[in-house]
């Protein structure tokens, strides 16, 4: 992320605000992980679980998401893209707000922000609703091609290296999926782990703290190898379409497939 949620949301209420010429975003995965504010991480966490309250965040972002819940969702996920997006964002925020402000009634502020937030024919809206709408995507597919497997201390720890930045998307999907088993999803593209253990909740924390925590690093098993060979069972090569597969599955998530 190249500013703090708290910045963004400070940009979009105060025209006065300004950001100077930020770094390149390839950055190195250790600097990376120092430019996302630990504060940010466990909002936008708690905001992909049940348990969201946006009184956790600032007034102004209470704000936003009072006058339409629709436009902040496309705020957080496009800020999680981690794309150079920023000054589309905010000008799609000023958008809601203006869009908002010629109304005294709150439901026709509501209405007002709403139809704001979803129209395609402002460039700003675009840039933000296409750039949510990858992160969407990708969230999608990490729900489905995330693969798992069992260490020595019966978790069950799978890697990824994501486009953008969906760990804490993903944290209520496999809370549900593996009840109370203990699992971790470790992005090593930035260094930083999503994990859950009996009775607790999902939580991010930086990759060295996790393995301090006994999270050793997984390896082939006997379950492993039955997927495999499952895969192999019931390929038919008659109806193969690599297009398609690789429009699904994109070659760039094949390093963790173990199927692949």
């Amino acid at each position: 992320m190249r500013i703090s949620l708290d910045q963004l949301f400070s940009g979009i209420f105060h025209p006065s605000c300004a950001f100077g010429e930020e770094k390149p975003l390839e950055l190195a995965a250790n600097e990376q992980t120092e430019r996302i504010e630990k504060e940010d991480i466990d909002f936008v966490t708690s905001y992909f679980s049940n348990d969201f309250n946006i009184s956790q965040f600032n007034e102004t972002a209470q704000n936003l998401f009072e006058l339409s819940a629709n436009a902040f969702y496309g705020i957080i996920l496009a800020w999680l893209s981690e794309l150079p997006i920023e000054k589309e964002i905010i000008s799609f925020g000023r958008g809601i707000l203006s869009a908002a402000q010629n109304f005294s009634n709150s439901a026709d502020k509501r209405r007002a922000a709403d139809k704001a937030a979803n129209n395609r024919a402002d460039c700003d809206a675009l840039t933000v609703l296409n750039t949510a709408g990858k992160v969407q995507i990708e969230v999608h597919r990490m729900q489905g091609l995330l693969r798992f497997s069992v260490n020595e201390n019966g978790e069950f720890i799978a890697r990824c290296e994501p486009d953008h930045f969906i760990l804490p998307c993903l944290g209520e999907f496999f809370t549900a999926r593996f009840g109370d088993t203990p699992w971790a999803i470790i992005d090593e593209k930035r260094g930083l782990c999503l994990s859950r253990k009996p009775g607790g909740r999902a939580k991010i924390n930086v990759l060295e703290d996790i393995s301090a925590e006994g999270f050793p690093a997984t390896k082939s098993d006997e379950w492993e190898e039955l997927w495999k060979h499952y895969h192999k069972t019931i390929n038919n090569e008659d109806r193969k379409n690599t297009d398609l597969q690789r429009q699904l599955m994109p070659k760039r998530y094949w390093k963790h497939l173990p199927e692949m």
